[in-house]
């Protein structure tokens, strides 16, 4: 692997020339576990569409799955794999602090969207714990805590300096 190459994969790390410095805990969500349970996410909107829509919805799962439900669901997978590769491609051939906040805020966006997407489920979807299954728990608490570490990414929480999520790389 050239050093070219090495570099486009490896993540910011400590400070990087010109970068900022990644506390581990952003490294360790931003750019491995939310990258992975996307790809889960992925595999079963692809690969396992009727345990994906029983989960989601057990009363109203359709069986056999009909064509345009499971087109919509493959374009689903389709996303939740993009979502994995631009948040750990994307942000590993970086270390500009623009880009990670630019990126990061636009995956707040979408945590918020996703979040609006189970509101028919009812109210109960988003606070009831005790009848959340597999699904319910990627769609909510999974997603409420990466949304909140969206929103301390972009507040500079955890940084070395109180300007180090803060400056921006001239472009």
């Amino acid at each position: 692997m050239t050093a070219q190459t090495q570099s486009a994969v490896s993540a910011p790390k400590a400070k990087s020339k010109g970068g900022f410095s990644l506390p581990f805990l952003y490294r360790f969500f931003f750019l491995l576990i939310e990258p992975i349970s996307a790809l889960v996410g992925a595999y079963y909107a692809l690969f396992d569409q009727e345990t994906y829509l029983r989960l989601t919805h057990a009363a109203s799962a359709a069986s056999p799955i009909p064509t345009s439900t499971s087109i919509v669901l493959s374009q689903l997978g389709n996303l939740y794999f993009f979502f994995a590769i631009n948040e750990a491609l994307v942000l590993r051939s970086t270390s500009d602090i623009f880009v990670w906040r630019t990126v990061l805020f636009c995956l707040l966006v979408g945590d918020l969207g996703h979040l609006y997407t189970v509101k028919q489920l009812g109210v109960q979807i988003y606070w009831d714990v005790f009848n959340w299954n597999a699904i319910d728990i990627g769609n909510i608490p999974f997603v409420y805590f990466g949304a909140a570490m969206r929103l301390a990414f972009l507040a500079g929480i955890g940084f070395p300096s109180s300007k180090g999520a803060k400056t921006t790389k001239a472009v």
